[in-house]
């Protein structure tokens, strides 16, 4: 189901200036852990198998069965941030926390990231810092729409120029939200959990589906 996240949410919404580049050549790598409660060695071996390849430039850990609210997970992700920089000298990936529990806050383009990461099952996103500088070096913006009719071009090009990568296209994503319509794209994602769920109690109903409660 990670899959038809990627494609209709991140790359069919453009939330993500690189994800479908890296898709399509060869370059994410997809990975499952089914442990309810995995271990911090058992993830810690896949993030630096991942790390090990160069040819990755975004990686994927999806824990289906993980049970960790999405707080417990950004406190996690912050374990095993420190963790890989140790075991390398220096980070070679970033290492964020996607989580299925998240409400759309479009107050600020930062409080709305959350529901922008809001993947069918707890998921890990490695992306290779080498490569995040060369999407810096080669866009400002990152991908978007942008109605030029209505925008100062040269005001919006030195605007977005001077701000980080993370922030623009937070911002970038913020307007493709409003432009969507919150309502429009939860359904969307509910269409994808819901074949989730369906698959996978198919497969095993064993599964935990929704409400991740645990700390």
């Amino acid at each position: 189901m990670y899959r038809r996240y990627a494609v209709e949410i991140v790359e069919g919404l453009s939330f993500c200036p690189y994800a479908e580049r890296a898709r399509v050549d060869g370059h994410t790598r997809e990975v499952v852990v089914l442990a309810p409660l995995p271990t911090d060695d058992a993830v810690a071996a896949e993030v630096e198998a991942i790390a090990d390849d160069d040819e990755v430039e975004i990686g994927l850990v999806i824990l289906p069965r993980l049970t960790l609210s999405r707080a417990g997970l950004g406190r996690w992700v912050e374990v095993l941030r420190k963790r890989h920089a140790a075991t390398r000298g220096r980070a070679v990936l970033a290492i964020e926390g996607f989580h299925p529990d998240a409400a759309a806050n479009t107050s600020s383009p930062e409080r709305l990231t959350p529901f922008v990461r809001r993947t069918p099952d707890p998921t890990l996103q490695l992306t290779r810092l080498d490569a995040l500088e060369r999407v810096r070096r080669g866009s400002p913006t990152g991908t978007g729409y942008v109605d030029l009719a209505t925008v100062d071009l040269a005001a919006l090009a030195a605007q977005l120029e001077r701000r980080p990568l993370h922030e623009r296209i937070a911002e970038l994503n913020l307007a493709t939200v409003e432009r969507e319509g919150v309502a429009a794209i939860e359904a969307r994602l509910e269409d994808i959990v819901a074949d989730r769920d369906r698959s996978y109690r198919a497969i095993d109903p064993s599964i935990v589906m929704r409400g991740r409660a645990a700390e």
